[in-house]
């Protein structure tokens, strides 16, 4: 059996090859050109050239594989780029979906919490959750577009299944992504820590989770009109406590308190003009700041019943992720 990865070189897509080899699996991992090869040194990887925006390199990729994980895509939480964004979470992913259709090749696409509705402290968001709440930047609004149109080719034929990943930390994060955070709040003591709160959950678990999905696929368990979703979150957390965390395992200073209004509007203005001045839009803009101020709680009940998801604390998680770092290079700091 042959399985495809997209986005083999990013924190998910790595772990997510590193747990079918573990398996014994045959993996082939669609690249870039431009791509940093370094994720996948010393792996047993069939690499082959090409980019979800192109769809006849894409079909080339899927051709002879058993199956598709589709995990590439842009993470950039803010209000540029939306033709970007929609050329590749949106138009990539449905590239991929199609020529799965075509060759009749199971689909697991990776999506986003952020795609779902919005949850609370005493009642986390589930697959059914409205999906209304999250700020409507261009990284959301392609995420939902990819999801619809890949509900409309199940309809016709497609078998797939759509996941959901919160916050994830681990090892194998390159480039970093979301480890930026971490390494952030150890370099540098930050006194007040955004308002919200997040679903920190140990990438390895969601890679497993992941492949277990595409399993089911295999078997028939989720074969019908409309895809099976899953939620592959885990510990809901606020980022007061996320950030006391980070400082905890990195030997850091944690935050005081939250960040107040006033404190985030200037925070979110002075990255909006940045970003006009120099034409690159810092992590730290307004619609970010209004992102991080909001509940992102998420319910895993369906996966961890389902797909025997199993959901490490986020302190095991953050570690993971130091010693990763440390381990790497990332850091001067000690685990």
């Amino acid at each position: 059996m042959k399985t495809l990865v997209t986005g083999a070189t990013g924190l998910l897509g790595n772990n997510v090859v590193r747990t079918l080899l573990d398996q014994g699996k045959h993996v082939r991992a669609l690249v870039r050109r431009t791509s940093n090869s370094r994720p996948l040194e010393d792996l047993d990887v069939e690499l082959i050239t090409g980019d979800i925006t192109d769809p006849a390199s894409v079909e080339e990729a899927v051709k002879s594989t058993t199956g598709v994980i589709h995990c590439a895509g842009l993470v950039q939480i803010g209000s540029t780029n939306p033709a970007k964004h929609d050329q590749i979470n949106h138009l990539g992913a449905v590239n991929v979906a199609e020529a799965c259709q075509r060759l009749e090749i199971p689909l697991v696409h990776v999506s986003t919490v952020d795609a779902l509705g919005i949850g609370a402290w005493d009642e986390p968001a589930t697959e059914t959750t409205a999906r209304n709440g999250f700020e409507q930047c261009p990284y959301v609004k392609s995420n939902r577009a990819a999801d619809r149109r890949i509900c409309d080719l199940v309809k016709r034929g497609l078998t797939a299944t759509i996941v959901y990943p919160g916050f994830m930390l681990g090892p194998w994060d390159w480039r970093p992504s979301s480890g930026k955070m971490l390494l952030s709040v150890a370099e540098r003591w930050k006194p007040f820590a955004p308002a919200g709160g997040v679903s920190l959950c140990d990438v390895r678990d969601v890679a497993l989770a992941i492949v277990t999905a595409l399993e089911h696929l295999h078997v028939g368990k989720t074969i019908c009109e409309i895809p099976s979703r899953y939620i592959l979150a885990g510990e809901n957390i606020t980022y007061l406590e996320v950030w006391r965390l980070f400082a905890r395992v990195s030997g850091g200073r944690g935050p005081i308190y939250w960040s107040g209004p006033l404190m985030r509007i200037a925070a979110g203005s002075w990255g909006d003009c940045w970003g006009k001045l120099t034409g690159n839009e810092p992590d730290v803009n307004s619609l970010a700041v209004r992102m991080s101020g909001q509940p992102h709680y998420f319910s895993s009940e369906l996966a961890v019943r389902e797909l025997n998801y199993r959901m490490s604390s986020a302190a095991e998680a953050a570690a993971a992720a130091w010693k990763w770092f440390v381990d790497n290079g990332y850091t001067h700091r000690s685990v």
